[in-house]
């Protein structure tokens, strides 16, 4: 396994639409397995593929506290959203450090794939509902940011180009 490079906002790459996964193999599990580590030790509770560069409808999700309910899903779809929204502080492991509000609906149900391709359904709510939310978000190239105002979106994008620059300073001079 290995920790995979996480596309920071507003990377462009961010910015695509993801296929389906259509090939069950050991590539695609060792995907997920890097992904999981990936997620684990950035620390999120969420990751997609699309943030890793890898524009494929796969999502890896873990909301326990222990890290060891890993949830993956593929090809996933929102058959279901309840009409009560509910506003949630996001974060996103593309945009280290920022949280704000966004408002989406209080319940999903979601049909996916597993890992061995097995069709499954899941009713959720709570930070689970927002995570399959956010995550899907990434496969259709949107980022949370997006929902915000177009203020608190410019501000972010000039916060996270600046740390950037920062950090590539801080590299050459190594």
């Amino acid at each position: 396994m290995s920790i995979l490079n996480i596309l920071r906002y507003p990377d462009p790459r961010l910015h695509k639409v993801a296929k389906p996964v259509t090939v069950f193999d050991d590539r695609l599990k060792q995907l997920i397995a890097d992904m999981a580590e990936t997620m684990y030790a950035a620390p999120g509770v969420g990751l997609a593929a699309s943030q890793i560069d890898v524009h494929e409808q796969l999502v890896v999700i873990d909301i326990s506290e222990t890290n060891d309910q890993l949830q993956v899903f593929i090809n996933p779809e929102i058959i279901w959203a309840s009409e009560e929204k509910k506003v949630y502080d996001e974060g996103c492991l593309s945009v280290p450090g920022i949280y704000d509000g966004v408002e989406r609906p209080a319940e999903v149900k979601v049909k996916a794939l597993d890992a061995q391709g097995q069709s499954f359904e899941l009713q959720a709510d709570g930070l689970l509902a927002v995570c399959i939310q956010h995550e899907m978000d990434h496969l259709k190239g949107k980022v949370f940011v997006e929902y915000l105002s177009p203020l608190k979106r410019n501000r972010i994008k000039t916060k996270m180009l600046k740390e950037e620059r920062e950090e590539q300073r801080h590299r050459n001079k190594r």
